[in-house]
């Protein structure tokens, strides 16, 4: 489920007989939960923009849905090596990283 840009996963209590979610792509809490499908999609997008509310109330920017950016530690032979690899190719280290996650997701 998608909505606002924010992410979320869903899941099927069998005792409850009950969906609930959360939203994947936030290091803060975005819970939610429905009985049925509607009242589930309901509850995320209500949640999610309580949670933009609560952001804006106390001053705090929302976490982001991942922001392009992230740190890798690697060796750094294969740094170099990879660096080396980019400018031979005639592009930025970080368009080679990128080209080369696109290759295995």
């Amino acid at each position: 489920m998608n909505y606002k840009g924010y992410e979320a996963i869903v899941e099927f209590d069998e005792l409850d007989r009950l969906f609930f979610g959360r939203v994947i792509d936030t290091r803060d809490v975005i819970a939610f939960d429905g009985a049925s499908v509607d009242e589930l999609e309901q509850s995320f997008h209500a949640a999610v923009d309580e949670y933009l509310a609560d952001c804006q109330t106390i001053g705090k920017t929302p976490d982001k849905p991942f922001s392009g950016r992230f740190n890798l530690r690697i060796s750094s032979e294969l740094h170099r090596q990879a660096a080396t690899k980019a400018e031979k190719e005639g592009i930025s280290l970080n368009t080679l990283v990128e080209k080369a996650l696109q290759q295995v997701i």
